[in-house]
C-alpha cells in the first residue's frame, strides 16, 4: 500500500511538472501580455527607486531592480484625463482629442437609465483607436481596473466600446475622490460595495477591490495573450487608508496646516504615505500571482503615475514634506518638469537587463507604438509616439526631435522639450498680461529646476522651440487656445 502511495505522489508531482512545462512553453509562444499599471499624481520621486526615504515602495523598488528605470519619462500632460488620453491614444496633446478635464454637462438617458450619480469626462470619439482596440486584433483578452476617466457608459468613450472586454472601477473620477465608495461598475453593471457611505472609512477599500480583480482577471485569462491596464486612484485624494496600515507610519510627525478641499484626515502624512505602501503591496501581490501562474517570462509589466503630485496641501497631501517632486518646479496642473515627469519602471525578464537605467527621453505618446511593437501589430499611422523598445533590449536608439505638451488650463501653457532644450510659454489663456506667450528656455542638464532662464542668450534655441509649438499644435473645437489658434 505504501508503494502504491508513493507511486500515485509520483505520477502526481510529475504531472503537475509536465502541466507548468506545458503552460510555460505554451506562453513562449504566444505575444507577450502587457501590464500597464498607473498610479494617480504620483510624484516623480515618491518611489524609494527614485530616491523617496520616507514612504516604503519595496515591491516597485524590487519591480526597478529587476527591470529598467527611466529618468527623463513624462506623462501625457499635467492633469488626468487629457494624460490618459495621450496614453491610449498615442497622440500628444496638440493632436489628442481630450486636452483638458471636464465633462459634458449632462448625461445622456442611457448614462442615467443604469443608476449613474456622476456625470463622467468628456468621451473620447469612436475613431480614436486605444491601444486596447489595437491588441484586440492580435487576440487579446484586455480589461480596465481602477479609474477611468474618458467617458461615461452610454456615450462614444465607455471603455466596453473602446476595446476593454472588462472595466471594473470608477468611470467618473469625481466618484473616484473617495476611496470607500457606496458603488463601483463592473461594465455596465452597478455593484454595491458592502460597508461602505463615502465618509472618511469604510469596510470596502476601493483599492484592494482593483488588486482583487486584477488578480482574477490574470487567472482567468492566463492561457491566452492579456493587456491589463491598472489606472489606480491612488495617492489621489482624499487621504484615506484602512487604520491597519497606519501603524507602520505611526512615529511620522505631522504639522497644522489649513485644511481645504476633500474629507480630512487625522494623520495626513501617515495616511498618505499608507495609502501608497498599501498600493506597492497590492502590486506585488499582482506581480507574485503572474509568477504563480509560470508566465513571467512572457509578461512586460510597467509602471507609471499620470501626471507630477498635488499642491497647497490640498487635502491634506504634503508634496513638500515628501519631496515629491524632487528638485523639479512645478507640480500637478504645471507643464514646468515637475508636473510632468513621471517615473517609468518596465520589467521584462529574459528580455530587459535587470537593474538598469536609462536616460532616453520619451512621454506617455510613445507607449502605444512601444507595445506595438512588443506584441508585433501594427500602430495606427497617424500617432505621434516612437517605440522605444529599442531602448528596453538595450539598443541605442535616435531621441526624437522634440517631445511635446499643450494645456489649456491653469492659465493656458504649451512646453517642448527638445535635447537638454525646455522651452514653456506661460499665461496663453491670459492674452492682456505683459508675458502672455512669452518663450523661458532652461537647460535641464545644467538646470533641471528650471530656474534660470537663458532665452535671451540663445535666439536660435528660441526660435527652434517657437517653430516646433507651431506645427505641434492643431486647433480643437472643444478645447480652443486663441492664441495659438489665430497663428494658424
Amino acid at each position: 500500500m505504501a508503494h502504491r502511495n508513493l507511486a500515485r505522489i509520483v505520477l502526481a508531482t510529475a504531472a503537475i511538472c509536465l502541466s507548468a512545462l506545458a503552460t510555460t512553453t505554451h506562453a513562449a509562444e504566444r505575444p507577450p501580455n502587457i501590464v500597464f499599471i498607473l498610479a494617480d499624481d504620483l510624484g516623480y520621486s515618491e518611489l524609494g527607486s527614485y530616491g523617496q526615504t520616507k514612504i516604503k515602495t519595496p515591491a516597485l523598488d524590487r519591480l526597478a531592480k529587476e527591470g529598467m528605470r527611466f529618468t527623463d519619462f513624462y506623462s501625457g500632460n499635467a492633469v488626468c484625463a487629457p494624460s490618459r488620453c495621450v496614453l491610449l491614444t498615442g497622440k500628444h496633446g496638440g493632436h489628442a482629442y481630450i486636452r483638458d478635464n471636464g465633462d459634458p454637462g449632462q448625461m445622456l438617458p442611457e448614462t442615467k437609465a443604469l443608476g449613474a450619480e456622476f456625470p463622467g469626462q468628456n468621451p473620447i470619439p469612436d475613431e480614436e483607436l486605444t491601444i486596447a482596440e489595437m491588441l484586440k486584433q492580435k487576440g487579446y483578452a484586455t480589461a480596465a481596473i481602477g479609474k477611468w476617466g474618458l467617458g461615461h457608459f452610454g456615450t462614444t468613450g465607455d471603455p466596453n466600446k473602446q476595446g476593454f472586454d472588462l472595466f471594473y472601477g470608477f468611470n467618473c473620477q469625481r466618484h473616484a475622490h473617495n476611496h470607500y465608495p457606496e458603488y463601483l461598475w463592473r461594465n455596465r453593471d452597478k455593484q454595491v460595495q458592502p460597508g461602505n457611505d463615502r465618509t472618511l472609512t469604510g469596510e470596502t477599500f476601493s483599492q484592494d477591490q482593483f488588486r482583487d480583480v486584477a488578480i482574477e482577471f490574470i487567472e482567468a485569462n492566463a492561457d491566452k495573450p492579456f493587456f491589463l491596464y491598472l489606472p489606480f486612484a491612488i495617492p489621489h485624494l482624499s487621504i484615506q487608508v484602512p487604520d491597519e496600515d497606519l501603524q507602520q507610519y505611526a512615529d511620522m510627525p505631522e504639522s497644522d496646516y489649513v485644511h481645504k478641499g476633500y474629507l480630512q484626515h487625522p494623520k495626513p502624512h501617515a495616511g498618505y504615505a499608507a495609502m501608497i505602501t498599501h498600493m506597492d503591496r497590492d502590486i506585488g501581490m499582482i506581480l507574485d500571482t503572474i509568477k504563480a501562474k509560470g508566465l513571467d517570462d512572457n509578461t512586460v509589466v510597467m509602471f507609471s503615475s499620470d501626471n507630477g503630485p498635488t499642491y497647497d496641501r490640498l487635502g491634506g497631501s504634503d508634496s513638500e514634506f515628501f519631496e515629491s517632486s524632487a528638485n523639479f518646479k512645478g507640480l500637478k496642473g504645471s507643464l514646468y518638469e515637475g508636473g510632468i515627469r513621471v517615473p517609468l519602471i518596465v520589467r521584462w525578464p529574459g528580455k530587459i537587463k535587470p537593474d538598469t537605467v536609462t536616460h532616453h527621453i520619451a512621454a506617455f505618446y510613445d507607449l502605444l507604438p512601444t507595445v506595438a511593437q512588443i506584441a508585433d501589430v501594427k500602430a495606427p499611422a497617424d500617432i505621434d509616439g516612437t517605440s522605444f523598445l529599442p531602448t528596453l533590449l538595450g539598443e541605442k536608439q535616435p531621441e526624437a526631435d522634440y517631445m511635446y505638451w499643450e494645456f489649456r488650463a491653469y492659465g493656458g501653457q504649451q512646453a517642448v522639450r527638445m535635447g537638454d532644450w525646455k522651452g514653456i510659454r506661460q499665461n496663453m489663456m491670459r492674452p492682456k498680461r505683459p508675458d502672455a506667450g512669452k518663450l523661458e528656455l532652461y537647460n535641464l542638464k545644467e538646470d533641471p529646476s528650471e530656474s534660470n532662464d537663458v532665452a535671451a542668450s540663445h535666439p536660435e534655441v528660441v526660435a527652434k522651440i517657437e517653430a516646433a509649438m507651431k506645427e505641434a499644435h492643431t486647433p480643437s473645437e472643444m478645447f480652443p487656445i486663441p492664441m495659438l489658434d489665430k497663428a494658424k
